[in-house]
């Protein structure tokens, strides 16, 4: 599946943003997504994840209560809504796709990935 992530751009701190993907190629609703991100100078890391029915998500802690995953399988997209930002979210968000048999919302594995959207939280 190809997957075109869009919406970054910089923030101030506590404000929102949301960054999107769309996903073409393939039967999206077979597919469970991901967000992930990288940091100047760390390597790249799990953020959030939805099950292809989009009824289960997983978050890493540190975006727990902040960051939102939706996705609307009727338009193959993805969303993550992240809220009360913070400097340490400033990163190269990426958007992954995995294809499941079952409602999982797996952490690592993915096999599609989109090409990157930068985030800057920054005053």
């Amino acid at each position: 599946v190809q997957l075109q992530a869009s919406g970054g751009g910089m923030v101030q701190p506590g404000g929102s943003l949301r960054v999107s993907c769309v996903a073409s190629g393939r039967t999206f609703s077979d597919y469970a997504m991901g967000w992930f991100r990288q940091a100047p100078g760390k390597e790249r890391e799990f953020v959030a994840a939805i099950s292809r029915g989009g009824t289960v998500t997983t978050y890493t802690d540190s975006v727990k209560g902040r960051f939102t995953i939706s996705r609307d399988n009727a338009k193959n997209t993805v969303d993550l809504q992240m809220k009360r930002m913070e400097p340490e979210d400033t990163a190269v968000y990426y958007c992954a796709a995995k294809y499941t048999v079952s409602g999982a919302v797996p952490r690592y594995g993915y096999d599609d990935w989109g090409q990157g959207t930068l985030v800057t939280v920054s005053s």
